[in-house]
């Protein structure tokens, strides 16, 4: 094989997700992507354990990430995982299941760890410039990176904030009230002003934002179906279309909004805290448009393992 290849497998508190690719020369060449909605950390907020429907769920998904592994021929494999097995009494039972059937080997990465390689590749291949924040919001953490393309960050933090924790946590009706939607927009108010300094706030002037949130929104105001990739990387949102958004999906009853054009369905319950985590972070850092990129985590930890990394 000319190219080396490279399998990475993200565990994340609502998906599952699989890349390979091909790595000549630094740079990456797609090869297969997958994503399973697993809703890893369902339930996790309230018993602080991983479900046994849960972790079957991720086991399903692992079998078939492995079968394309070995038949995409990827010399090396990482798995990653993030916020839910970090926070969870029992992530190692599910560790143990798949290091011993499928031979992947989660490794539960630190939250400062998961935004270094958030960052790598949102950014990669991309010019250096002004500081420029990427927001990666994820089920059970949102983390908040910051720096100049092309060099190490020089802010990070990863906050217990996310999709699927905090609609677990303040939205309880459907559609959700304003006195819920209210309160989930003053948790995040409180989370970013006590986890994020001012003057880091006022240094950025742009930002990218990644994963499922962000790339189901560009979907949704594209009004995309079926999904197109190619369509959502680069699309800008502004922080009125995100408002907008949330709005609108706030407004709908649950079943409803799994009919919406461009919403995979299974990201349904936990899309509006999502948008109204993006749009409130958008307003805290006084921007009023954010970058949709599908390069994210598994980008940078592809590179990572490649051995090209930031130096």
């Amino acid at each position: 094989m000319s190219a080396r290849r490279v399998g990475v497998i993200d565990l994340g508190t609502n998906s599952s997700r699989l890349l390979v690719v091909e790595v000549p020369d630094g740079e990456l060449t797609e090869v297969e992507r997958q994503t399973t909605v697993t809703r890893l950390g369902e339930g996790l907020e309230a018993s602080g354990r991983l479900s046994d429907a849960a972790i079957q769920r991720v086991v399903d998904a692992v079998a078939g990430y492995r079968k394309l592994l070995d038949r995409h021929g990827a010399g090396t494999v990482v798995c990653v995982a993030t916020s839910a097995m970090r926070d969870a009494e029992n992530g190692q039972e599910l560790a143990d299941i798949l290091r011993r059937r499928f031979q992947v080997d989660p490794r539960v990465i630190s939250g400062n760890e998961e935004a270094r390689l958030t960052f790598l590749g949102a950014t990669h291949g991309r010019p250096p410039g002004d500081p420029t924040l990427v927001i990666d919001i994820g089920g059970g953490s949102t983390e908040y990176v910051v720096g100049r393309p092309g060099g190490e960050p020089f802010f990070h933090t990863s906050t217990r904030m996310g999709s699927v924790r905090h609609t677990e946590r303040h939205l309880h009706s459907d559609p959700p009230t304003p006195a819920e939607l209210a309160a989930l927009a003053d948790d995040v108010d409180r989370v970013i002003a006590g986890d994020i300094p001012s003057d880091t706030r006022a240094e950025v002037d742009r930002a990218i934002a990644v994963a499922g949130t962000a790339t189901s929104l560009a979907a949704i105001d594209l009004r995309l179906d079926p999904y197109d990739p190619r369509r959502v990387h680069g699309h800008r949102l502004t922080r009125a279309a995100c408002e907008r958004l949330r709005d609108m999906l706030a407004s709908l009853p649950l079943a409803e909004r799994r009919q919406v054009t461009g919403l995979h369905p299974d990201r349904a319950p936990t899309i509006v805290a999502g948008a109204a985590i993006l749009a409130r972070s958008l307003h805290a850092f006084g921007l009023g448009e954010v970058e949709v990129s599908e390069a994210d985590i598994l980008h940078g930890a592809a590179l990572d393992a490649a051995g090209n990394a930031l130096q």
